[in-house]
């Protein structure tokens, strides 16, 4: 796709060109996988994503993805995979700022449906 190669994506420009949380914005696709921003603050929804492992990468500020059994605690720079079909949910006390990497047909609230299933995420 033509967006990939507008050249270097700043993302503290990218995360201070909207406010809402648990809203994700798409900023690249690498072959069959996107690249979303996504501010969150609260709490998410329990929920699973069947076919597909997904990736956080916390930008700035601190979550919690939250297991059944343990909770994993991400702060700036840090990387984790939740597997695939794991039932999980996404929290943060304060706004953080983190890049979601996952197959670009994934809904963020997996196998969950509700208010904060997001359509067609916009590409920024």
């Amino acid at each position: 796709m033509a967006r990939n190669h507008r050249g270097a994506v700043h993302l503290a420009d990218k995360f201070a060109s909207f406010a809402d949380h648990w809203a994700p914005r798409r900023i690249a696709n690498v072959n069959d996988y996107t690249i979303k921003i996504v501010k969150l603050k609260g709490q998410f929804v329990w929920h699973r994503h069947l076919d597909t492992d997904e990736l956080f990468l916390v930008h700035r500020g601190c979550m919690t993805v939250r297991y059944r059994d343990r909770d994993v605690v991400l702060r700036a720079n840090d990387v984790h995979v939740v597997p695939r079909g794991v039932e999980h949910l996404t929290l943060a006390d304060e706004e953080c700022e983190a890049l979601v990497i996952e197959p670009a047909c994934t809904v963020n609230t997996g196998d969950t449906d509700g208010e904060m299933t997001a359509e067609q995420e916009p590409f920024i």
